[in-house]
C-alpha cells in the first residue's frame, strides 16, 4: 500500500477546488485547423467535417480544463494517489469524494462495527466534497475488515469505499467489506521490461473463475501454474482476462462492477494477480484486462448507486441512469469528478498491476445515448446525426490518450458493433484513439450460416467479403466466435455444427458423418478468419479444441452448480478423444502464421473464388490460401493464376494429425505450368488437388 504523498493530495484538493477557475483555460488552436486524417482517408466523411472536427475539438477543450492547461493527462489521473486508503508514519489516511453526505464514520472489526466520534470523517476545507480520517489503531492493520456508514439528509447506509483496491466476501454471511492489504513484505516484480508482440497480436480470452477443471471458483495461482502454460504452448502472445474488476454476483461474468479499483478477491489477493501478470511477462505473454467503463452495478450498498444519498453522485440524471437493457446504471461522463475517478481506473491498473492494456466493454453503449438498441447505422449520417453522447466520445478519447502516455506500447481495444468511422485511429487524426476495434461482425455471421444455410449454400465470395470488410486504416480484431455464444441460451461452432453427437461419436473410430463434417469446418473457419486478420486474432478459452460445454454459472435455476462453470482440459489432453485434433490444428496454425513476422499487414489478395464450386483463395505475401466449402465435391488439376515458381505446402486441415483424411500428399512440391498468355506477366497456371472440405496454404519458395 503506497505511502500518502502530501503533494499529491494538495494537487488533488486544489484541482477539485477549481473547477470553475480551469475552465477558462482554453488550448490554443490555429487559425484554420487542419484537414484530420480520418477525413482525408475517406472523402465519404467529408459531409460531416463539422461534426467530426467538433468532436475532436471538445476533446481538446476537456483535456486542457482538467488539466488546467497542461495537457498532462497523467498527473491529473492520479486519483488512486489520493482517494482510497494509504499507510501513513503513524497508521492510516483514509479519503473519499461524498459532496452530498453529512457524516460519514468508518466502522469495522477493528472497532466492533460501531460508529464513533473518534471514527467519523471530516469534510476537506475548500474541497468539492471531499471526507478525510487519519486512522491510529493498532487493530486497523493489515487483514482488518472495514466500511462507512454514510449519513445524508433523510437517511444513512452502509457503504464500500468507492475508491477501496480490496473487497472481499465472507464465506457464510455472503456480505462484502473493504479490507486493509498492507503486507509486511510488497510484492516484488522479477520481470521489469516487457514490451507486448503485437505483429499479429493473438490474444487469448480467458475467465480466470471458470479456467480450471475442477467444479469450483479458480484462483490466479491456479491460471499462472496450470493455464499459461498451455496459452505459452498454444502460441498466443496474449491473454485478455475477463472479470478482474470485483462484482457481487459471480453470474455476471464481471460486467455488474461495484468496486472498480479492486481486483475481484474471489480469485485471490492482489499480490497474486500480480504474480500472474508478471509470470505471463516472463513467457513474453501480454495481459489485457476487459475494463468495465461503460455501466455499474445497481447495488447501494457495495456499488456506487446511491453513494451519499445522491443517485447521480456519478450517473447520469433522469431517464437516461439506467440502462434499459442491462439492469445497471449510466456514468455521466460530463462531470469532471467521474472523468477524474475512471481516468485514475485506468492509470491504476496500469501502474499498480501492470497490465498492458485494455479492451473497453459495451463501447457502443456509450457512443449513442439509445446505446445503440434499435439502430440499423446502414450510412455515415447515423454517426452524426446528433444522437451521439459527446461526452461519452471525449472520455474514451481521452482515455485512450492517457493510457498511450503512462505506456507508450499499451494496448487498446474497443468492443464496438456500430462501426463508428475513427473508433482506431489516434485522436491527432481525428479518431478516438483506441488501438482496434473488435470486428464483431464475423462470429455473428460464422452464427448465422451455419443456422440458416445449408453447407452447399455457403457462398465463398460472401465469406470474403464478410471477413475482410473493414475500415483500411482502422486496427481490428477478427474472432470466429465471442464468448456470448459460448454462455447458456446460445451455442458454440461446435455446438452448432455436431451438438449432441459431441457425446457419443467424438472418439476417435466411432466418428460419424456429422462429427467429421464439424470437425472439417472448425478448422477452416478458424484458417480463413485468421488467415484474413488485419490486426490481431482472438480465440475464447476452450473454442481452440471445441470445448463440448456451454458456460452456466452458478444460479438457482442450476442449484447453484458449478458443473458448467470450468473448462474440462482432460478432453483436449485425451488423444483417444477427437478434441486434441482441433486443439493440436489450432496451435499449428498459430505456430505456422507466427513464423510471418507482420503477416497481418501483408495486403489480402483475392486469387479467386467460385461459388458454384464453392471454392476461395487468397495471397498474403508469399502465402496461397485456398479453401473448398463444398460438402460434396473434391476437384483433381484445380487451376489458380499465381506467380510462376514452386510451392510447398506449409498447413492442411486434412492431414491426419488433424482427424483428416489425408487425400492431398503435403511433401509434395507444386510447380506453376507454364501458359504463353500469362508469361508476360510473370503468372502461371498452380494446379491443386481440393479435397471436399478442406483448406491448406502452401508457401512460395524462394530462389
Amino acid at each position: 500500500m503506497a505511502r500518502t504523498k502530501e503533494k499529491v493530495s494538495a494537487k488533488e484538493t486544489k484541482r477539485t477546488t477549481k473547477k470553475k477557475a480551469s475552465t477558462r483555460v482554453k488550448a490554443k488552436a490555429p487559425q484554420e485547423a487542419p484537414v484530420l486524417r480520418l477525413i482525408k482517408n475517406d472523402q465519404g466523411l467529408q459531409d460531416f467535417a463539422d461534426a467530426i472536427n467538433g468532436r475532436h475539438d471538445q476533446a481538446v477543450r476537456k483535456m486542457a480544463e482538467i488539466t488546467g492547461g497542461t495537457n498532462n493527462l497523467s498527473e491529473f489521473a492520479s486519483g488512486y494517489l489520493y482517494f482510497g486508503l494509504h499507510k501513513t508514519e503513524e497508521g492510516y489516511v483514509l479519503r473519499e469524494w461524498a459532496p452530498n453526505a453529512t457524516e460519514i464514520y468508518v466502522v469495522g472489526d477493528f472497532n466492533k462495527w460501531t460508529e464513533s466520534p473518534r471514527y467519523a470523517m471530516k469534510r476537506v476545507k475548500g474541497s468539492n466534497g471531499n471526507w478525510e480520517i487519519k486512522i491510529k489503531n493498532k487493530n486497523f492493520k493489515h487483514g482488518s475488515l472495514y466500511k462507512l456508514i454514510v449519513h445524508w439528509e433523510g437517511g444513512q447506509g452502509e457503504r464500500i469505499p468507492a475508491w477501496a483496491t480490496r473487497v472481499v466476501q465472507d464465506d457464510e454471511t455472503h456480505i462484502f467489506s473493504a479490507q486493509v492489504w498492507d503486507p509486511k513484505e510488497a510484492f516484488q516484480w522479477k520481470t521489469e521490461k516487457f514490451r507486448p508482440t503485437t505483429n499479429p497480436l493473438l490474444i487469448y480470452e480467458c475467465h480466470i473463475g471458470m479456467a480450471q477443471d475442477k467444479e469450483g471458483v479458480g484462483t490466479y495461482a491456479e491460471f499462472r501454474d496450470n493455464i499459461l502454460p498451455r496459452v505459452a504452448a498454444d502460441g498466443y502472445n496474449c491473454i485478455q482476462i475477463m472479470a478482474i474488476q470485483e462484482h457481487p454476483y459471480y453470474g455476471s461474468f464481471g460486467y455488474h462492477v461495484s468496486s472498480f479499483f479492486a481486483p475481484s478477491s474471489r480469485f485471490g489477493t492482489p499480490d497474486e494477480l500480480k504474480s500472474l501478470v508478471d509470470k505471463a511477462h516472463s513467457m513474453g505473454i501480454a495481459v489485457v484486462m476487459d475494463i468495465v467503463h461503460s455501466h455499474a452495478v445497481k447495488n447501494e450498498v457495495e456499488g456506487l448507486a446511491n453513494f451519499a444519498g445522491d443517485p447521480c453522485q456519478y450517473f447520469n440524471q433522469g431517464d437516461r441512469r439506467e440502462h434499459p437493457a442491462w439492469d445497471s446504471l449510466c456514468f455521466d461522463y460530463g462531470k469532471n469528478e467521474v472523468l477524474h475517478f475512471l481516468l485514475s481506473n485506468c492509470k491504476y491498473w496500469l501502474e499498480e498491476f501492470r497490465f498492458d492494456g485494455f479492451r473497453f466493454d459495451g463501447v457502443t453503449s456509450m457512443l449513442y445515448y439509445s446505446h445503440g438498441l434499435g439502430e440499423s447505422f446502414m450510412s455515415y449520417g447515423d454517426y452524426y446525426n446528433g444522437h451521439q453522447d459527446g461526452d461519452a466520445i471525449t472520455y474514451l478519447t481521452l482515455a485512450n490518450e492517457l493510457i498511450h502516455s503512462v505506456n507508450k506500447n499499451a494496448i487498446t481495444i474497443a468492443e464496438e458493433v456500430s462501426g463508428m468511422p475513427g473508433l482506431a485511429l489516434p485522436m491527432k487524426d481525428g479518431g478516438y484513439g483506441f488501438n482496434y476495434r473488435l470486428a464483431m461482425n464475423i462470429p455473428d455471421y460464422w452464427i448465422k450460416i451455419i443456422k440458416e444455410l445449408r453447407d452447399e449454400d455457403w457462398k465463398p465470395s460472401s465469406i470474403f467479403w464478410e471477413l475482410t470488410n473493414r475500415r483500411r486504416d482502422e486496427k481490428t480484431i477478427s474472432y470466429c466466435e465471442s464468448h456470448d455464444q459460448a454462455l447458456v441460451g446460445d451455442k458454440t461452432i461446435i455446438f452448432r455444427l455436431i451438438d449432441a453427437d459431441m457425446y457419443w461419436h467424438f472418439k476417435k473410430g466411432d466418428e460419424n458423418s456429422t462429427v467429421n463434417r464439424g470437425i472439417a469446418l472448425h478448422k477452416m473457419i478458424r484458417l480463413v478468419t485468421l488467415g484474413t486478420i488485419n490486426g490481431g486474432y482472438l480465440n475464447f478459452m476452450g473454442n481452440e479444441f471445441g470445448h463440448p460445454e456451454w458456460v452456466d454459472f452458478p444460479r438457482e435455476g442450476n442449484g447453484w452448480s458449478y458443473k458448467y462453470a470450468r473448462r474440462q482440459w482432460n478432453l483436449v489432453d485425451n488423444k483417444e478423444l477427437c478434441y486434441h485434433y482441433l486443439g493440436d490444428f489450432d496451435r499449428q496454425m498459430i505456430k505456422t502464421l507466427k513464423k510471418y513476422r507482420s503477416f497481418e499487414k501483408q495486403a489480402v489478395v483475392e486469387i479467386w473464388h467460385n461459388d458454384g464450386d464453392q471454392v476461395l483463395a487468397f495471397r498474403r505475401g508469399d502465402l496461397l490460401f485456398f479453401f473448398n466449402f463444398n460438402p460434396f465435391s473434391s476437384y483433381c488439376d484445380y487451376g489458380f493464376m499465381v506467380e510462376q515458381g514452386a510451392y510447398e505446402y506449409i498447413l492442411n486441415t486434412d492431414n491426419p494429425d488433424f482427424g483428416g483424411n489425408g487425400f492431398n500428399d503435403d511433401k509434395l512440391i507444386h510447380y506453376t505450368v507454364y501458359d504463353h498468355h500469362l508469361a508476360r506477366d510473370n503468372k502461371g497456371w498452380l494446379k491443386l488437388y481440393l479435397p471436399t472440405r478442406t483448406a491448406c496454404v502452401l508457401r512460395k519458395i524462394k530462389e
